[in-house]
This record gives C-alpha cells, sequence and structure tokens, in this order.
C-alpha cells in the first residue's frame, strides 16, 4: 500500500501506539489501515451420494474442479455466501446444514469455510466463472485435478464422515502454500 484511501497521503509502514503489529499508516490524516485475512467461502453440494464439482474457467488454477466456492462480501452473512457462491458458480440452488470445514491459511491470508449443503433439483450448469459442472460419486473424484488443497481436504472429511455415518465440524490449518 502507498497512498491512504482516505485521503489519497503517502503511507508508512510502523508499528502504531498501543499496537504488537507494522500497520499502514497515513502520514496525513493519520489513518491506520488493517489488512486482514480474506474469507472464502462454499458449498459441499449434494445430490444424492453424488457432489457437484465445478471446473474453474479462471486463474487461478484454471480447469481444475473445485467445490463451488468465493470471497465473502460486505454485508453478507458467510451462509449467504455460500449460497450466493453456489448460485454464481453452478446456477444450482441449495439448501445450507451446518458448517463443515475451518480452514486457516496463513500462508495466503486467507480462510476457507465449507458448508454442507443440499442441492434443490438437479438443475444446475456452469456460471461464468466455471466451464464445467458436475455430479460426482466418491470413486469418480478427479482427485489429481482438484484446485485447492482446502477442496481436497474438505472432501475427504465429508467421504470419511459420511462413511461412519457422525458429521464433525473440522478446523484445519494449512501452512503450505504449494497445491
Amino acid at each position: 500500500m502507498k497512498y491512504c484511501s482516505t485521503c489519497g497521503a503517502p503511507v508508512i509502514l510502523c508499528i502504531p501506539s498501543g499496537d504488537t503489529r507494522q500497520r499502514h499508516i497515513c502520514v496525513n490524516c493519520g489513518a491506520i489501515h488493517y489488512q486482514n485475512p480474506k474469507l472464502v467461502v462454499g458449498a459441499i453440494p449434494v445430490w444424492e451420494d453424488k457432489i457437484l464439482l465445478c471446473r474453474r474457467a479462471i486463474e487461478p488454477r484454471r480447469r481444475k474442479w473445485t467445490l463451488p466456492a468465493g470471497f465473502m462480501e460486505n454485508h453478507e452473512t458467510s451462509a449467504e455466501a455460500a449460497i450466493r457462491e453456489t448460485l454464481e458458480e453452478a446456477c444450482a440452488d441449495v439448501d445450507l446444514d451446518e458448517m463443515f470445514t475451518f480452514i486457516d491459511l496463513p500462508c495466503i491470508d486467507q480462510v476457507h469455510i465449507f458448508y454442507r449443503a443440499r442441492l434443490r433439483d438437479a438443475n444446475f450448469r456452469p456460471g461464468d466463472e466455471s466451464l464445467e459442472t458436475a455430479l460426482f460419486s466418491e470413486t469418480d473424484i478427479p482427485w489429481d485435478d482438484i484446485a485447492f488443497r482446502s477442496t481436497t481436504s474438505t472432501l475427504r472429511h465429508y467421504f470419511e464422515d459420511r462413511r461412519t455415518g457422525h458429521w464433525r465440524f473440522h478446523a484445519i490449518v494449512q501452512h503450505a502454500a504449494a497445491q
């Protein structure tokens, strides 16, 4: 960050009084600009015994498969974001169940949240950010073509919990940035 988004003056990087981390501070108006992790929120849409995945039409990881998910917007809840992202990426309507995975990714300053979800019907198609959408049984998941480790972790936990019949909340920390 080079300039203040409040007044346009230059910013400097220093530790504000009473803080413990360096922040961008405006030399003119004194505004402190906090940079915090971004929330990526999505769903695990299920139809019968299959999971709906989307093949990405955008970078990063174009042409790889993922669960419908994206950045949470201001003024929406995480549940609203999961429903919206599923509609945007897969043109699919879902009913959400509970939050299933919460994945800290400090290496890229993100938190990924996935909810279990049920498709309201089997009417879905690729949205603007997807090349393709498809339902996959566990044995058909294209594991080598999954876009993100958080998706892989979420899917593995989902199938494991489904086998045991005991749904748990999974809090995960992924430190490495690599897929």
